[in-house]
């Protein structure tokens, strides 16, 4: 299985992740890594933060001479803005209450007040430092790596935002060109030129008015094989296992696959997608794709199509109303620097996440501890496709 697990603090000194499963022999190109990093700190409406961070990872382990070693990765990205918070951050001495910059008035929407209640801690800057979307940067370098390995059996993933601030009313529905062909840069990674000015127009009003705002996201990825995944079991499933790692992205409070949503609204004849065979091509083929790519927990040949629908962002200029934990007194809620929004990139942290869990998928179908011996299975198994 393809794993990682990550560690560090927002404003602590770094963010380390170790990820484990990847075959030998894998070409890592470490400029598509910091390509992925810099992404996600894009789009209209960040913060002040992304003006600090250059995030690169430095691969500390698992790789030799540009190729993977089978054993596990070690990354770390640094923070820049660690200068900043050294003395209230720092791992061993213990500093004063007034230079501490203590959280005692949680943000509506935060893990600010229920991690604190868990944990029972009394300062819940322990819990928004890691509770912060900052850890994300991590996850984004594992799933470019998980990008890396996928691309060697033609596979491709990609985002783009289809709503922000409800505009459009009816979220975009585009084909993979035209969301290929988002130019790089784009305020908001929306291909639609008129939308996206109404959402800047939004985020600006927004900006004005110490709001935030939250939007949906796709992630799609095409040449997925048919067979990826199980229904042998409920751990097993595809959809699940992809519906879990874009709902453990912070503020994405809901997930579809396909037409998830509607479907549930029509009879079966408009639900379902009926199959055909063509010769030419020997495989089976679909005209529509309202399952988003996912029958029964497994790919099925069709593009893999998910959308993450974002909360707006918890941390508001113009705070909510809360509660002092020690006095118990009405308060205003604690503000931390934040952005107004960020859809696009929590686009490419889905991006990351829908990778990892195709990657494990890929291996678990082919195993393989090199990747020309997962090759060799995988062109064993486009055999079987079309003698089937």
């Amino acid at each position: 299985m393809v794993t990682f697990t990550t560690g560090g603090e927002s404003h602590g000194k770094s963010l380390v992740a170790i990820m484990q499963g990847l075959p030998a022999g894998l070409p890592l190109q470490t400029e598509v890594i910091d390509r992925d990093l810099r992404r996600r700190q894009q789009g209209y409406g960040r913060g002040a933060r992304m003006k600090i961070e250059q995030d690169h990872a430095q691969i500390l382990s698992g790789v030799r001479h540009g190729f993977t070693l089978g054993s596990p990765i070690a990354l770390l990205i640094e923070n820049k803005d660690w200068t900043n918070w050294s003395e209230v951050m720092a791992s061993a001495e213990a500093v004063e209450t007034q230079h501490a910059r203590e959280l005692k008035r949680p943000r509506p929407g935060h893990a600010d007040l229920a991690g604190g209640m868990k944990f029972d801690m009394r300062d819940l800057r322990n819990v928004l430092e890691r509770a912060s979307a900052r850890e994300t940067a991590a996850r984004v370098a594992c799933g470019s790596i998980a990008k890396q390995l996928l691309h060697k059996f033609h596979v491709e993933i990609r985002s783009h935002v289809i709503q922000l601030g409800g505009v459009p009313e009816i979220p975009l529905e585009l084909e993979w060109d035209a969301i290929a062909s988002i130019p790089d840069g784009t305020p908001l990674n929306c291909a639609d030129d008129s939308a996206q000015e109404q959402m800047i127009a939004l985020i600006g009003d927004a900006k004005t008015t110490g709001d935030t705002l939250g939007g949906v996201f796709e992630v799609v990825s095409r040449r997925c094989i048919p067979g990826l995944g199980s229904h042998t079991s409920w751990d097993r499933k595809l959809d699940g296992r992809l519906a879990q790692a874009l709902m453990s992205i912070p503020a994405v409070k809901a997930v579809s696959i396909g037409q998830g949503l509607e479907v549930c609204s029509v009879s079966g004849s408009q639900a379902h997608d009926e199959i055909f065979y063509d010769n030419d091509l020997r495989q089976f083929i679909r005209k529509t794709n309202r399952a988003g790519g996912l029958e029964g927990g497994i790919t099925n040949g069709e593009e893999v199509r998910l959308r993450g629908y974002m909360k707006p962002i918890s941390t508001l200029r113009r705070s909510l109303s809360s509660v002092h934990i020690d006095t118990k007194q009405e308060a205003r809620a604690a503000f931390e620097r934040s952005d107004i929004t960020a859809v696009p990139a929590a686009g490419v942290v889905g991006e990351a996440m829908v990778a990892l869990v195709l990657a494990d998928a890929m291996i678990e179908k082919f195993g393989g501890d090199s990747v020309g011996e997962m090759q060799r299975n995988f062109n064993g198994y486009l055999q079987q496709l079309k003698d089937y």
